[in-house]
């Protein structure tokens, strides 16, 4: 093998490989009808139940992580949504938020998965934040303004502060920051392949959830 030969960074790869699974959860009916404005902001609202349920999963996780040689690196405080997404509910539900609050089983099933991997497996954690917070940090801001302008939130204000990251001046740069990140994480190339294909899950659950969701949201013929 020629030693000058380029390897392909892992954060292409992992983006590479699950296009196809990334693509589905985006496209999905729930989420087109959600950002073409033919939902209202009941379904929004719910939609962002679910998120809180994959969020708490995600950052009561993290603490057990931080010191971890494999996923401490990607436990960021500025990423933290939790506090947010109990902003957005208090706002979108009222003070009794929490009262009655439920997940849909998908959402159950999706954030049984992030706590196992928390719990278990530190390399598959990162699979579930990278699909998460670097998709709130890219597609979740078209979500963001969509809401803005569908339902009237002020903007950055509550509602949609789940998507406003006030510590991160540079989205750009932090971005970049956490793809090197993800090239030089501590695994093996057989640990990486099985990274990919919890990334591929996540966005597979995640798409569960919208399937769900258009269920309970379903369009008038």
């Amino acid at each position: 093998m020629d030693a000058t030969a380029t390897v392909t960074p892992f954060s292409t790869l992992i983006r590479t490989a699950s296009h196809e699974q990334h693509t589905e959860a985006e496209t999905s009916t729930f989420m087109s009808d959600l950002l073409g404005g033919r939902l209202g902001v009941d379904a929004y609202t719910r939609y962002t139940e679910q998120l809180w349920f994959v969020y708490r999963a995600l950052e009561e996780g993290s603490e057990a992580l931080r010191d971890d040689p494999v996923a401490g690196p990607f436990i960021q405080p500025e990423l933290m949504r939790s506090t947010e997404l109990e902003r957005d509910l208090a706002h979108l539900r009222g003070a009794d938020w929490r009262e009655g609050l439920e997940p849909l089983p998908a959402t159950a099933a999706y954030a049984a998965r992030v706590t196992e991997c928390a719990r278990t497996w530190p390399a598959g954690y990162i699979a579930h934040h990278y699909t998460r917070y670097l998709g709130d940090l890219s597609g979740g801001q078209i979500i963001r303004d969509k809401a803005e302008k569908t339902w009237g939130f002020e903007r950055k204000g509550d509602g949609v502060r789940f998507y406003v990251f006030e510590e991160i001046t540079n989205p750009a740069a932090f971005k970049r920051g956490y793809r090197e990140l993800l090239d030089a994480v501590n695994a093996d190339d057989l640990e990486r392949q099985r990274i990919i294909e919890e990334c591929k899950r996540a966005f597979a659950l995640n798409t569960a959830v919208f399937r769900e969701l258009g269920e309970v949201f379903p369009l008038s013929a």
